[in-house]
Order: structure tokens, then C-alpha cells, then sequence
């Protein structure tokens, strides 16, 4: 059933067209959504305010309930932690930052808990770093992770593991991570909730005249020179980030947009008209996912099918253990790996599932033989079509 409202996701995305020039948020079916921690923290109290994410679930619920996948990404774990702590305002060392997530992520996740659960929904944490997104074998497990959260109709609740994170490895804000995490999921949809409505000609704070810019087609140098710096004391990013942010999203196939979540129920008001700056991709999360397993990477090694799975690959199938004859070359989980057909015409490429002695094992053998052969249970398949690419697509 679908919900009457504004929030209900149709069938599919709705791009920008010149009779309708900015996209209906109810034709997106995977948002991401980004909350900062000035939005959830009291900047007096330092607690969280209660009412304001209560509104938002609201909100996430009528999308979920729609049929949409939802994401979120929360900052607020060291913003809640140093208060708890009692540790001073301004810049914190390392160790205290680290000991204030610590804290902060235990009420951060009971909190997002409470608010989701109590509108129906099951809320799934997860803390990543910057290498969970760059290499390519923690991010396979952190995308089969939320892949698994969504088919499970659970809301994935993410943000950076600021526990073990350093200034070397971290991403520093939630406005990249939030990118990063949108095309890792396939999402189509990313939304910055943030104190500021959107992108301005000049920062709106130093500028009485500045315009808001309703609609980027594309980002240039002009709209760079736009973004100012950091929005406010509790928040590690600004406008510049932000601009990042939507080079990763856009690159990736995904939709972004920044909106003023100062307000309540953001989500709802976005979908009604309310002022904010989307920043359009020419593609879609597929067709750039495919475009940079086929284009971006080496491969490492490669994949000898047999007639059977090329067929099955062809109908739009993963590629199975049972299916593969020959296992050539040295790659480790992740890597990028060819895959010919029994002439020997490479038919595709994609993401392995499997080192390549695992591989070898595996090959040839049913996928109910995975845990006995390995000794530990693995995945049924050797590539899974989500991260596959074939000739001609």
C-alpha cells in the first residue's frame, strides 16, 4: 500500500526535466540521510533534542512505510560524549575525542533505536572508517553489510568510528562519509540535512544579498568558489565539504541535495517546496558502479566459465562456484577479476567475492559445499551481479 503523502516513493527516480526542473523526492526508492550534530545536539545542554529527531523519524517512517530504503547518517557522538564527560568546549586532543565517542555512540545508537523503533522500524548501527570505504575488500563486507540491513527492511544507522580513528585515517566530516556511503549503497538520493538551506551565491551570513541556488547541474569552478567555511562549532564541516561531498555523490550516480534541517519534520518540508539546492547527476548508482569496475579498475586475474553460467550471467544472474572451470592468476577479495566464456571471449568483469586459493577450491562445486570446503561459511557466490559488469552493458 502506498502512503498519501508527499513522501511516498514512486516507481522510480524522477530525473529534472525542462517542464519540471527539480526531481519529486517521492521518485527516489534509496535515500541517504545525513544529519549533523548542531542539528541533533543542544548546543546549551549539550543533550539531544529529543523532539526535533522524533519529528525527522516521522518523517524516515513515511518514506520507509512507502516503500523506500533509508539510510542514515548521524554525526553527534563526540558533541554527546564530551557532555556526559564533562570535558571543556573548543578542540579536543585525540585521546579525548576518541573517549567522548566511546561514550557518545552508546546514546547515539540507543537513541536512534528508540525513535525508529517506536514508529515500527528496526535501526541497524554501523561505525566505519575512511578504509572501509577505500579498500576494496572491507568495503565488499561493509556494502554486504547494508545490503543486507535493507533486504531485511531494517534502517541502517552510520557514522564514522571516531573510537579508533585517527586525523591520518579518518574523513574528518559526515558530509564525505554520507557520499561515500550513498554510492556504496546504491543509493540514488543523498540528503544533507544542515543549518544552512543550501548553497548561496555568498555565504548568507556575511552577505544580506545572497541568493540561494535552487539547482546545480553540474559543478564548476564557479560553484566552488561558493563554499565558504565551516557552518558552526559543533560541526566539522561547511560548505566546502559539502561541495565535496557532492562531486563523490554525483560522480556515483546519486542525486544529493542540501536542505535546512533547523526546522521540524526537514524531510517532509523538502518534499513540499521548501527552499534548498539539489546537485543533479547525469547517470544513475548502476550504471556508474558499472563504469568504474569496467573502466577503473585492474584486473587481477580471471575466471573461466562454462556455457551454463555464461548464459545465466547473461539472464541477469550471479556468478555461482559451479559455474567456473578455471581459476587463473593471484587476487585477493575485492579485486577485480575477468570473466571468459568456454571460447575464451571475455564476457565481463567483476568484483571476486573470494581470494583467489579460495577460488580455486570452490570451483566447480555446489555453494551448499562452501563451509565444508572452507571450513567456515561464506558467500553463495564467487560474483555477485550487484558487482558485476558484462560486455555491451
Amino acid at each position: 500500500m502506498r502512503l498519501n503523502s508527499p513522501l511516498s516513493p514512486s516507481s522510480g527516480t524522477q530525473p529534472a526535466t525542462p517542464a519540471s526542473p527539480l526531481p519529486s523526492l517521492g521518485g527516489f526508492k534509496r535515500i541517504v540521510i545525513k544529519v549533523g550534530s548542531s542539528l541533533l545536539v543542544d548546543r546549551q545542554e549539550g543533550g539531544l533534542k529529543r523532539l526535533w529527531l522524533e519529528a525527522l523519524a516521522q518523517d524516515i517512517a513515511f518514506l520507509h512505510r512507502g516503500g523506500a530504503d533509508v539510510l542514515v547518517v548521524s554525526s553527534g557522538s563526540i558533541a554527546l560524549g564530551r557532555t556526559v564527560l564533562g570535558l571543556p568546549e573548543g578542540n579536543l586532543r585525540l585521546e579525548d575525542s576518541q573517549a567522548a565517542a566511546a561514550v557518545g555512540q552508546i546514546a547515539l545508537a540507543r537513541i536512534w533505536s528508540e525513535v525508529l523503533g517506536d514508529r515500527g522500524m528496526t535501526a541497524g548501527q554501523i561505525l566505519v572508517t575512511l578504509g572501509d570505504t577505500e579498500q576494496r575488500r572491507r568495503y565488499l563486507n561493509a556494502r554486504a553489510t547494508i545490503g543486507r540491513l535493507l533486504d531485511l527492511r531494517a534502517v541502517p544507522v552510520i557514522n564514522e568510528n571516531d573510537t579508533v580513528a585517527t586525523s591520518e585515517i579518518r574523513y574528518g566530516d559526515n558530509d564525505r562519509l554520507a557520499a561515500r556511503v550513498a554510492t556504496m549503497a546504491s543509493a540514488d538520493l543523498l540528503i544533507l540535512l544542515s543549518d544552512v538551506a543550501g548553497l548561496y551565491t555568498a555565504p548568507p551570513s556575511e552577505d544580506p544579498d545572497a541568493k540561494l541556488i535552487p539547482l546545480v547541474p553540474r559543478i564548476n569552478a564557479e560553484i566552488e568558489a561558493m563554499a565558504g567555511g565551516a557552518a558552526s562549532a559543533f560541526s566539522r564541516g561547511g560548505m566546502r565539504t559539502k561541495i565535496e561531498a557532492a562531486k563523490i555523490a554525483t560522480t556515483g550516480g546519486t542525486h544529493m541535495l542540501i536542505a535546512d534541517g533547523r526546522i521540524m519534520h526537514p524531510v517532509t518540508k523538502i518534499a513540499e517546496g521548501a527552499p534548498c539546492t539539489w546537485f543533479l547527476t547525469g547517470s544513475n548508482p548502476v550504471t556508474a558502479r558499472k563504469k568504474w569496475i569496467a573502466g577503473s579498475l585492474e584486473p587481477r586475474g580471471v575466471l573461466h566459465i562454462d556455457a551454463g553460467a555464461a548464459q545465466a550471467l547473461c539472464a541477469g544472474r550471479s556468478l555461482l562456484p559451479a559455474g567456473v572451470q578455471r581459476v587463473e592468476g593471484r587476487f585477493s577479495r575485492g579485486d577485480c577479476v575477468v570473466i571468459r566464456d568456454p571460447q575464451g571471449a571475455e564476457i565481463g568483469r567483476g568484483l571476486t567475492a573470494y581470494d583467489a586459493s579460495d577460488a580455486i577450491l570452490l570451483a566447480g562445486r555446489n555453494s551448499q559445499d562452501i563451509e565444508s570446503l572452507l571450513g567456515m561459511p561464506g558467500r553463495s557466490a564467487l560474483i555477485h551481479r550487484d558487482d558485476m559488469v558484462l560486455a555491451g552493458d
